[in-house]
């Protein structure tokens, strides 16, 4: 649990905002660089904190609908922290900002990471800067996908 939260960018929606993001709708306009996420709750003291491996396990079973591949293996996680409480800060690009699940990604990534036993609170950071591009993927990713 963090004792004070982020402020938020001025033009970036709140993270119950975002949840309902269709970048389709009105301006058409992705979410702003820095928009985050939040899910998850305090984790038990008692419980150990849960390890990087789990993580990334709960990273590798979400995927983009459009590409058969996780989101992990096609380098759309650019960071992960885990501190000593058992929160976790995720920062994520997407293959594209007008990609259509830029409204819904980053929550399913929160609360997947959330679920791992060991884990408390989790914000997920969206940010454009560097773009993704097809390097960022994993040899399992270009393997899977026909991009030798």
């Amino acid at each position: 649990m963090h004792d004070e939260k982020p402020e938020q960018p001025k033009d970036t929606p709140a993270p119950d905002d975002f949840a309902a993001y269709d970048p389709y709708a009105d301006s058409g306009e992705p979410p702003k660089e820095g928009t985050t996420v939040h899910a998850g709750e305090p984790k038990d003291p008692a419980l150990p904190v849960a390890g990087e491996e789990a993580v990334v396990e709960a990273l590798r079973s979400v995927y983009d609908p459009e590409i058969p591949v996780n989101i992990y293996d096609l380098g759309l996680i650019y960071d992960l922290a885990i501190d000593a409480k058992g929160d976790a800060v995720v920062t994520m690009t997407l293959t594209a900002p007008a990609c259509p699940v830029a409204g819904s990604m980053p929550k399913e990534v929160a609360e997947r990471v959330a679920a791992v036993e060991g884990i408390g609170e989790v914000d997920v950071v969206l940010t454009w800067d560097p773009p993704w591009t097809p390097a960022n993927m994993s040899e399992v990713a270009k393997v899977a996908l026909d991009m030798f």
